[in-house]
């Protein structure tokens, strides 16, 4: 993570960040364990996931992660660039657009990188939106680009 940007604040000057940049974290890898631990605990058991012969003849050539389990791997990312302290609570409030432009292949790499797009109060804290992309090792297209509203009650 030489090239990280962690960015800290206290929950009284989130009001303050708008704007600012953060990352990358460091790469975590989306094995085929963790999709098919996914796909039992979704149901979503589509074969470009689960089985290897069918994936290999879809356009991708291989078994690749879920979108959704590759959003799911935020958290312990974000966690690494991205934190505000002494709030009470902190919570995902939602997510906006969120798009995934290219595939995972199982086994690959992915992190995060963002920025904070907008600040605003509201009753009891702040909520920050964070516009977040989703890097996969070797490739230029990202995985995922999405913006996560989160809120941080003092």
């Amino acid at each position: 993570m030489t090239d990280s940007a962690v960015l800290t604040a206290p929950v009284s000057q989130v009001g303050t960040l708008e704007g600012a940049a953060f990352g990358p974290s460091s790469w975590r890898e989306i094995g085929q364990d963790d999709v098919d631990v996914f796909a039992r605990l979704t149901g979503d058991d589509n074969p470009i996931h689960v089985d290897a012969d069918a994936a290999a003849r879809s356009p991708y050539g291989t078994r690749i992660a879920h979108g959704l389990l590759t959003l799911s791997f935020v958290v312990p990312m974000l966690r690494e660039v991205f934190s505000v302290t002494g709030a009470s609570t902190g919570i995902v409030y939602g997510l906006n657009r969120v798009r995934f432009p290219a595939a995972v292949p199982a086994g690959a790499r992915v992190r995060i990188r963002g920025q904070v797009a907008e600040v605003t109060e509201v009753s009891g804290g702040w909520q920050a939106v964070l516009s977040l992309t989703y890097e996969v090792e070797g490739n230029e297209k990202p995985a995922c680009v999405a913006e996560f509203v989160l809120r941080y009650y003092s």
